[in-house]
């Protein structure tokens, strides 16, 4: 029987994995309609960096999420959302410089989104406590 649950609870784990990342890459396709590369791929990395921030101190700090939650938004959802591949790629195919510059762009932009989802979840949470 203790087997039989555990199955149960991989296959649910893996059904919320897969409806966010259905969601996330739906929507990181339209994005990519809407702004041209590699623009596209800047602002879904960001804009998931910045997610991520947000939801990994309401999840860890705040306790505000279930795992579940978790796994729909953050395994799912922003890594589909965002894209490793298609920034190593459009790096790669551009000129020296505007790779270069790309690399800055989503590297120094991410790290500065995670601060400020970090910092908004802080201010909600302190919101939230008055």
């Amino acid at each position: 029987m203790f087997l039989d649950h555990d199955r149960g609870r991989a296959l649910e784990v893996a059904l919320l994995i897969a409806i966010g990342g259905f969601v996330g890459g739906v929507l990181r396709h339209a994005i990519a309609d809407v702004v041209v590369a590699p623009g596209g791929t800047l602002a879904a990395n960001v804009l998931g960096c910045l997610a991520l921030g947000f939801l990994t101190y309401e999840a860890e700090l705040a306790g505000t999420f279930a795992e579940e939650t978790g796994y729909v938004l953050s395994t799912g959802f922003l890594s589909s959302f965002t894209t490793y591949s298609t920034f190593a790629l459009e790096t790669m195919q551009a000129a020296p410089l505007l790779g270069a510059g790309n690399v800055v762009a989503n590297y120094g932009l991410g790290a500065v989104a995670v601060l400020l989802g970090r910092s908004t979840a802080m201010t909600v949470t302190e919101e939230r406590a008055r």
